[in-house]
């Protein structure tokens, strides 16, 4: 495994009373998209969450490129080079795609080349620019909710099942988009409930279950043996 950017070793966290993170570890090689895969409720969106700084974990540690994320606030971890996708998007309704994205644009206004590279890679932001956000519709959110953590060249992407509930044609474009972005250097961690796609996209899987990552290993791998996938999470994902 090549060089790790991100290292998580025995995270817990835990939400109200609920103790959700139970030990997690993993760690993402530098350059390679991981998925990180489970059931619904195992903890994947947590472990995103409490990587970017949105839940604290109460023990463990989370390695950044050489930094300690434990002590960093929320902002300095954006600017460190880390880029998020939520799973509800998180873009603002009531202000433009245009006003969104220079939100997202932490070090100054949106690079011209960047901004073209947007518009191609997803040609409704163009055709919106100057639109509510509100207006667009779900597959189109979703695009705007993924080119803002795009604005600005970033190491790594946390990013939560971005193609939930979206038409086939759009999901062929958020993975046309994915590949382009890991050509360019990036690293990726992202949750994905569609099997087709985390095959399609990743190099490394890690599967959780309860709390704990329970198999790291290769996409290929995993994706070749039905039977690990039903002794992992309890179902073959063989015909998706």
């Amino acid at each position: 495994m090549s060089d790790p950017i991100l290292t998580v070793e025995g995270v817990e966290t835990d939400i109200a009373q609920y103790h959700i993170l139970k030990g997690v570890d993993l760690q993402v090689p530098r350059g390679q998209v991981t998925m990180l895969l489970g059931r619904n409720g195992v903890g994947k969106t947590t472990t995103l969450r409490t990587i970017m700084g949105l839940w604290r974990n109460k023990a463990g540690r989370i390695g950044f490129d050489g930094r300690d994320l434990n002590k960093m606030p929320i902002a300095d971890r954006c600017r460190a080079g880390i880029g998020f996708v939520p799973e509800d998007m998180g873009i603002f309704a009531a202000l433009t795609v245009e006003e969104n994205m220079t939100l997202a644009a932490l070090s100054g206004p949106l690079d011209p080349a960047r901004k073209d590279w947007l518009f191609a890679t997803f040609p409704p932001l163009r055709t919106f620019w100057k639109s509510p956000a509100g207006t667009l519709s779900g597959g189109q959110k979703q695009m705007l909710s993924i080119a803002r953590a795009m604005a600005e060249a970033r190491s790594l992407y946390l990013i939560d099942e971005p193609t939930k509930g979206l038409a086939p044609a759009i999901v062929s474009t958020m993975v046309r988009a994915l590949r382009e972005l890991k050509a360019q250097g990036a690293s990726i961690l992202m949750v994905e409930q569609n099997f087709a796609v985390a095959k399609a996209l990743g190099d490394r899987a890690v599967v959780m279950d309860d709390g704990r990552a329970i198999w790291s290993g290769a996409m290929a791998e995993l994706a070749a043996d039905p039977a690990l996938q039903e002794r992992l999470m309890g179902l073959s994902m063989e015909a998706h």
